[in-house]
């Protein structure tokens, strides 16, 4: 396994956007972030990982300690990206309290450029979409999950429609999201009553994107992903068991796990039926404890 990489070095797989502090009940934090999974997935499958993120002096110290071997530009930032999860009546309500700096296509070092992977991962709207045409050579995908968040004046977070579409999705090779990451105006109730609901505007809106960008994925937790291949229907791949003990970052597991194996068997099928086992795995430790090697997956399921 590979995770010598510098920022002078050329990695397989770059990951860009904010490494977070997730609050948690007693005020502490621990470190998050859809970079943080998806970097150290990949180190973990045998790739020479990078990031670009930005943050303060604390979240670079913890970036390190997280992510020995992985090549590190952090863009300098009185705050970190901090999200607090504030749970009552059975219902999530998502604060952002702090955001660092935005990271532009200025910002990658040069070298980067020439990555065979580049995961473009915003959480606060941060990654500027021209950095989706600044890998010439690379196999870029993103999951659009901070670009589909907005925040009122308390810091509450909600879904909203993605921005300048047409500036980002051509230069996507991939699209990687969950339903749940979509506006509620494109969810619908079947049943007002039970609660029970249909996902009819959503898999329109994914259907669309998958019509422009040539590989989309839905994932669905613990049930697997669809896959939308140039504009096609869907295809149904199921997960895996798993005894589950922490389900957070299993999403960018999911992702970093499907690029690497599309990056080395070119096949989408194949990358989510991968990716769904890397995200089992995962689920079964806390944190990132559990993100597999390739060695683990074998081992596992064959």
């Amino acid at each position: 396994m590979r995770g010598d990489a510098r920022p002078d070095d050329v990695p397989d797989f770059v990951a860009i956007g904010h490494a977070t502090r997730d609050l948690l009940p007693d005020g502490s934090w621990r470190l998050g972030g859809t970079v943080t999974f998806a970097a150290l997935t990949a180190q973990r499958l045998g790739l020479r990982a990078a990031v670009l993120t930005s943050g303060p002096p604390d979240l670079l110290a913890a970036l390190r300690d997280t992510l020995p071997g992985v090549a590190l530009t952090c863009l300098p930032a009185p705050d970190a990206t901090t999200y607090e999860n504030v749970y009552a009546g059975g219902t999530r309500t998502q604060y952002l309290r702090g955001r660092a700096a935005p990271i532009s296509a200025r910002d990658l070092p040069a070298a980067w450029r020439d990555a065979r992977i580049a995961l473009l991962a915003p959480l606060a709207s941060e990654v500027e979409h021209a950095l989706a045409s600044a890998f010439p050579r690379a196999l870029v995908a993103a999951t659009p999950q901070g670009w589909l968040r907005r925040w009122d004046s308390t810091g509450r977070v909600t879904p909203g429609p993605l921005d300048d579409a047409e500036t980002l999705l051509p230069h996507l090779r991939a699209l990687i999201l969950s339903r749940e990451d979509l506006p509620a105006s494109l969810v619908t109730l079947d049943d007002p009553g039970s609660g029970s609901r249909a996902s009819d505007g959503a898999d329109a809106q994914i259907a669309a994107w998958a019509r422009v960008v040539p590989l989309v994925v839905a994932t669905r937790g613990p049930d697997g992903a669809l896959l939308y291949r140039d504009g096609s229907a869907p295809e149904a791949f199921p997960g895996y068991p798993a005894r589950e003990l922490d389900p957070t970052g299993a999403g960018d597991v999911f992702a970093a796990a499907f690029l690497c194996a599309l990056d080395a068997a070119a096949d989408p099928h194949v990358a989510v039926d991968f990716a769904n086992r890397a995200a089992a795995l995962s689920v079964e430790h806390p944190g990132a404890d559990g993100i597999p090697t390739h060695a683990e997956i074998a081992r596992r399921f064959g």
